[in-house]
């Protein structure tokens, strides 16, 4: 009997994992080596926005490169183009969308003053509707040498509004950060548990935004509005390690 249970405990285990790999609608396993794969990744280049100090580069290796199963972005402190910081942000503008699913990512970040790495989305119309009225998830955040990671939505309601929690966490750590979104609600997890959610239903509250399609994005910023600059014992350069990034049709339980 005993036999027979785990059998079944392992059969069961192995259907679902099936599940979950055949609903997969979209996803970089980061195994191979160079460049972020550019069929699937665009690059966010300049200085972008939240007063953050960084130099955000084009396919520049130093910065954004896929080794040994991990895409790593790199903050540097160097001078380049008037910044004394260099970084990456990458993005699926262009190449990718989606409108409802789990999307997921297994992420080991960095961790010091100033720093500030994110995994998130936004409206696919940002480049003519603008923020807020485009939207955006983040799916984690981080600031600073906080224990915790941050989840939240932004969009325009007679102006900016946004909702959002945190959640203990050693970012320093490998952990798997995640929204689950349907046209009722977007749910934040930590590791598979929840710790934040936001009613969309029928676009309440304004809400219409997220119920259009989003773009990915991941990115390591360098100082800016929320961490504020970095000092004396911020480490560079520095480095978030990405595992993979999975897109899902739907929740999976």
């Amino acid at each position: 009997m005993r036999k027979l249970i785990l059998f079944l405990f392992v059969l069961l285990s192995f259907v679902q994992c099936k599940a979950q790999r055949d609903s997969i609608l979209w996803a970089d396993e980061f195994n191979y080596s160079g460049l972020p794969d550019n069929t699937k990744w665009g690059n966010e280049v300049g200085f972008i926005r939240n007063n953050e100090l960084q130099y955000y580069t084009n396919r520049r290796i130093e910065n954004s490169v896929v080794k040994d199963g991990n895409l790593m972005i790199i903050g540097r402190k160097e001078s380049l183009n008037g910044a004394n910081y260099s970084s990456a942000s990458i993005n699926t503008l262009g190449k990718y969308s989606l409108k409802y699913g789990k999307v997921e990512a297994r992420i080991k970040l960095p961790a010091g003053q100033g720093m500030w790495p994110a995994f998130w989305m936004m409206g696919e119309d940002r480049p003519s509707a603008g923020w807020p009225k485009c939207g955006e998830i983040d799916i984690m955040e981080h600031i600073n040498n906080e224990l915790k990671a941050y989840g939240t939505a932004h969009w325009d309601n007679s102006g900016h509004v946004q909702s959002g929690g945190s959640t203990y966490a050693d970012v320093t750590k490998w952990h798997v950060y995640a929204v689950e979104w349907n046209q009722d609600s977007i749910r934040w997890l930590l590791d598979g548990k929840r710790y934040w959610g936001v009613s969309i239903k029928n676009g309440e509250n304004d809400t219409q935004e997220f119920h259009e399609p989003f773009y990915l994005l991941l990115n390591l910023a360098i100082g800016g509005n929320w961490p504020k600059n970095p000092d004396a014992t911020t480490v560079f350069p520095d480095t978030m390690f990405v595992d993979y990034v999975r897109v899902y049709s739907e929740t999976i339980k």
